[in-house]
C-alpha cells in the first residue's frame, strides 16, 4: 500500500473510531445525568454491543500492521509517528482479548454503575460487594491476556500514569505520610477556623443562580461547554468544542458545588485548549490522568481557594445569600474555604487531608490485587484505615466505601493520580507565579489569562508530549514532590499560626 493510501486508510480509521467513541460518550453522559434508571438494562446491553463493534474496528489486523509501520516510519511527520506509537501501545494490549470477553466486560462495567448507585442510595455495601468482586476478577482476567510480566496492579498504574508503578507510588506516599501526618496532627490541636457559616441552609435554586456568575468568571463558554447535575461530579468531552461538566448541589454546603465546578471546568478547559488539529485522534486527549488531575486540582485549590479569586465574586455570592454571608468578611470566607478538618468524604476534603484519602484507596487497591485483602468485609477495612490515618469514625457505607464511583467502572489504579496530580499542580503554579501576576489577574477577573499560561505551557500539547516532557518543558525541571509538600506546610503553618 502506497504511503498516501496508507495515511488515508489510517485517517479514515481514526475518524470511524472517534464516531463510535462520540456515541458511547454521549450515551454515558446521558446515563449518569438525565436517563431514567428503569431503562438501564436495555441501554447497557446496547452500549456493550456498540463497544464490541468499536473493538472490532480498533483491532482490525490490517490497521494494526499500518500502525506498526507508521510508528517508526522516518518519512512520517512527528504527529503521525507519535499518534501511531500511542495507538500501538493500546492495541497491543487490546487485540489479545477475545471479543466476547471484551463485550461481556463492557456490559459488567455499565451494570457496575447501576449496582453502585443502588447500594449507595441504600447505604449497603453488601449490595455492591458481589459486583466489585466480579469486577476485580474480570479485570485480572483481561490483564492476564497481556504479554507483560509486571504485576497486574503495576500495569494498571502505568495505564493511568505512564512510567509509574507500585515502587514509584510507595516512595511518593511515604513522603506524604512523613511530612503531612505530623502537620495534620498539629492543625487538629490548633485553634480551629470558623466554618459554621458554610454549612447553613443554602437553597439550591439560589446556588444555581450564583453558578451562572461563577461559570461566566471561569470563561466557561456555552458555545463549547455545558453543565449538568449528577450523583458524582465528572467531566467528559466529545471534541474541542463539546465539553460536558457536571456538579452536585448540597443544600447545607455552599462550597461543595462551587469547588466541584471549578475542578470540573479545569478538566474541560484542558481538553478545550488542546491544539484543534488533534481533534478526534488520540493526541487530542490529556496526556495522562495525573496531568489531567493537575489541571482540575490547580483550578480548584491553587486558584479557587485564594482571596484574589473571590475578590470580585464574593460580593455577588453575598447578594445571593445575605442572611448567611452578609456579615462574613471575605477573609473569613476564604479562611473557611481553606480550613483543614479530617473528614469522611474525599470530594469534600480540604487540601491538607486530601492526599490521605487517596492513600487509603491506594493501600486498599494494592491489597485487593496482591491478595492480602478481600472484597468481603472491605467496608470494615475502609473504616479502620479512616480511623488510622484521619482519626474519624465512619458512620455508614454511603459516606464510607460507597462514596466514590470509580471502582464501579473498574478504574483500578486511577485514584493515586489524584494525589500525584495535586503535586504536579504545585510545581506548575510555582513556575507560573514567577512568569505572571496570578493574584492580580484573578482579582481583576482575568481568569482566562491565567488559563492562557496553562494553555501555552501544558494544555496545547495534548498527548503529543509525555507527562515528563510536559513537566520539564513547563517548569524547567523534572517532577519534584517537595514543591507540593512545601506548599502545604507553608500554607497551613500560616493559616493555623503554628
Amino acid at each position: 500500500m502506497a504511503q498516501k493510501e496508507t495515511l488515508a486508510r489510517y485517517q479514515e480509521w481514526i475518524k470511524k473510531c472517534s464516531a463510535y467513541r462520540m456515541a458511547l460518550s454521549v450515551l454515558t453522559i446521558d446515563k449518569m445525568t438525565l436517563a431514567p434508571q428503569g431503562g438501564a438494562a436495555f441501554r447497557d446491553e446496547r452500549m456493550a454491543i456498540l463497544s464490541g463493534e468499536l473493538f472490532s474496528i480498533r483491532t482490525d489486523p490490517e490497521i494494526f500492521e499500518i500502525i506498526k509501520n507508521l510508528k517508526d516510519d522516518p518519512d512520517a511527520d512527528g504527529d503521525t509517528r507519535r499518534s501511531a506509537q500511542l495507538y500501538y501501545k493500546e492495541l497491543e494490549n487490546e487485540r489479545v482479548i477475545p471479543k466476547d470477553e471484551y463485550v461481556a466486560f463492557s456490559l459488567l462495567v455499565d451494570q457496575g454503575y447501576n449496582d453502585w448507585l443502588k447500594a449507595k442510595k441504600e447505604s449497603d455495601y453488601s449490595l455492591f460487594e458481589p459486583t466489585l468482586k466480579k469486577l476485580i476478577e474480570e479485570s485480572k482476567k483481561i490483564y492476564g491476556y497481556r504479554s507483560s510480566k509486571a504485576p497486574i496492579y503495576d500495569q494498571m498504574l502505568d495505564d493511568y500514569e505512564p512510567g509509574t508503578s507500585i515502587e514509584f507510588y510507595d516512595k511518593f506516599f511515604d513522603k506524604v505520610k512523613e511530612r503531612l501526618i505530623p502537620l495534620i496532627q498539629k492543625v487538629v490541636k490548633a485553634k480551629q477556623v470558623d466554618t459554621s457559616f458554610l454549612y447553613q441552609t443554602y437553597p439550591v435554586d439560589k446556588q444555581k443562580a450564583f453558578m451562572d456568575k461563577l461559570l461566566t468568571y471561569l470563561h466557561f463558554d456555552s458555545s463549547w461547554g455545558y453543565q449538568n447535575e449528577t450523583e458524582h461530579p465528572f467531566t467528559d468531552w466529545i471534541c474541542e468544542n463539546d465539553c460536558r461538566v457536571t456538579t452536585k448541589y448540597l443544600p447545607d454546603n455552599v462550597a461543595s458545588a462551587m469547588l466541584s465546578t471549578i475542578h470540573e471546568v479545569g478538566h474541560a478547559t484542558y481538553e478545550h485548549d488542546i491544539d484543534p488539529k488533534y481533534d478526534g485522534m488520540i493526541l487530542s486527549d490529556g496526556v495522562s490522568c495525573a496531568m489531567h488531575e493537575s489541571q482540575s486540582r490547580l483550578c480548584e485549590n491553587y486558584l479557587g481557594r485564594t482571596k484574589a479569586f473571590w475578590t470580585s465574586l464574593y460580593p455577588q455570592l453575598q447578594e445571593e445569600f445575605p442572611g448567611q454571608l452578609g456579615s462574613v468578611s471575605i477573609d473569613a470566607f476564604v479562611d473557611a474555604l481553606n480550613a483543614a478538618v479530617p473528614s469522611l468524604v474525599r470530594t469534600e476534603a480540604d487540601e491538607l487531608t486530601y492526599p490521605l484519602h487517596i492513600l487509603i484507596r491506594y493501600e486498599i487497591e494494592k491489597g485487593l490485587f496482591n491478595g492480602s485483602l478481600s472484597t468481603e468485609g472491605l467496608n470494615k477495612t475502609w473504616n479502620e484505615l479512616y480511623k488510622k490515618y484521619l482519626g474519624v469514625d465512619v458512620p455508614n457505607d454511603r459516606e464510607g466505601i460507597l462514596q466514590d464511583v470509580h471502582w464501579s467502572d473498574a478504574s483500578f489504579g486511577y485514584f493515586p493520580t489524584y494525589a500525584l496530580g495535586s503535586a504536579y499542580a504545585a510545581q506548575f503554579v510555582h513556575t507560573m507565579r514567577k512568569d505572571i501576576d496570578v493574584d492580580k489577574l484573578l482579582a481583576q477577573g482575568h481568569y482566562d489569562q491565567v488559563m492562557g499560561w496553562l494553555k501555552e505551557h501544558v494544555h496545547q500539547y495534548g498527548c503529543r508530549l509525555t507527562p515528563q516532557e510536559v513537566m520539564t518543558k513547563a517548569t524547567g525541571e523534572p517532577f519534584d514532590p517537595d514543591y507540593y509538600l512545601d506548599y502545604l506546610e507553608d500554607k497551613y503553618t500560616r493559616l493555623y499560626h503554628l
